[in-house]
């Protein structure tokens, strides 16, 4: 991992006030430190894996500080965690029978949700076991994926369902309105972000791909 993106410990408090704000985290800090502890990490570790500070883990951990996409990206993926791992789930309701479902079913009432400051993730995949994800993006005005671009083995796709899109991919960008769509090589820096005063929200797909397509 590229040293120059570990963040400094001193600016760990900077960098956290400006992901999101405290207590937001709604279970990803409790959700990371047990995939930590399943792996038999220290804070150091993971921190030497994933380019993220010890200092902004352990905030992050306690809920003190709210990840950015990548950040959270590249925690989840030194750790080895697939993305429905960091969802919190909701419960089903014994009441209206959806308990039952079969498991390749995902009620909307029952979508694990995931609170990154600027942005919320709603999971539309089944539980279980799948190289496709899908999930809808909600994104604040003025929300972004985060100060450094994401680039990761996957293929994206998506189609944005309200309010506006700025994407950018392998240093261009486009700016996407409702009903535009969109599919790229995630191997490319990407990043993303709501340009408008109003709340965008995206259909968003993660395709996994065979690692002998980027070798």
């Amino acid at each position: 991992m590229d040293n120059e993106n570990i963040v400094a410990p001193e600016e760990a408090v900077r960098e956290a006030a400006k992901e999101g704000p405290s207590g937001a985290g709604k279970g990803v800090g409790a959700i990371l430190r047990r995939l930590r502890m399943e792996k038999g990490w220290t804070l150091q570790e993971l921190a030497r894996a994933s380019g993220v500070s010890v200092g902004m883990i352990s905030q992050i951990e306690r809920d003190l500080a709210n990840p950015s996409v990548r950040v959270l990206t590249a925690i989840r993926q030194a750790l080895g965690a697939p993305v429905p791992a960091v969802f919190s789930e909701v419960a089903p309701s014994r009441a209206s029978g959806e308990s039952g479902d079969p498991a390749f079913v995902r009620r909307a009432s029952q979508r694990p949700f995931l609170e990154l400051g600027s942005v919320r993730k709603e999971l539309l995949t089944s539980s279980g076991h799948h190289h496709l994800q899908m999930m809808i993006l909600h994104i604040e005005p003025g929300g972004h994926s985060g100060k450094t671009a994401l680039s990761y083995p996957a293929e994206k796709g998506g189609m944005v369902l309200s309010g506006e899109l700025l994407l950018k991919v392998d240093g261009r960008e486009a700016r996407l309105k409702e009903g535009d769509s969109f599919v790229f090589d995630s191997a490319l820096a990407h990043s993303f972000s709501n340009p408008t005063d109003k709340p965008t929200q995206v259909m968003w797909i993660i395709g996994s791909v065979q690692l002998d397509r980027h070798l």
